[in-house]
């Protein structure tokens, strides 16, 4: 858990994902058309990756730690959380707010 903190915290945008995880790279490249760098962790090609994806499903409350989005290095959420936000106009000011928009 302390590593995901500690990679959360480092960059206004950090998403964790596995490189086959469909829902992940949909997230991913939201963020890439709006001009945002995030920084995406891959969790299975990570050693301890396995631990992290743990700790991320129990913050997510779900069985799956994937795809999961920290803004500000705050968890925002998953895939539904993440486009319920861009849909409901949400999303980009909370990206400025964090840095990680100039526009």
């Amino acid at each position: 858990m302390d590593r995901v903190t500690k990679l959360a915290s480092q960059r206004a945008v950090v998403i964790f994902s596995t490189s086959s995880c469909c829902m992940c790279h949909t997230v991913t490249q939201l963020f890439r058309e709006l001009g945002v760098n995030a920084t995406v962790v891959e969790l299975d090609e990570d050693p301890r990756g396995k631990e992290m994806e743990k700790a991320l499903a129990r913050l997510l409350g779900r069985s799956l730690g994937v795809p999961a989005v920290f803004i500000g290095g705050r968890l925002v959420g998953s895939t539904d959380k993440v486009m319920s936000l861009h849909l409901s106009g949400n999303l980009v000011p909370l990206l400025r707010n964090a840095g990680a928009l100039w526009v």
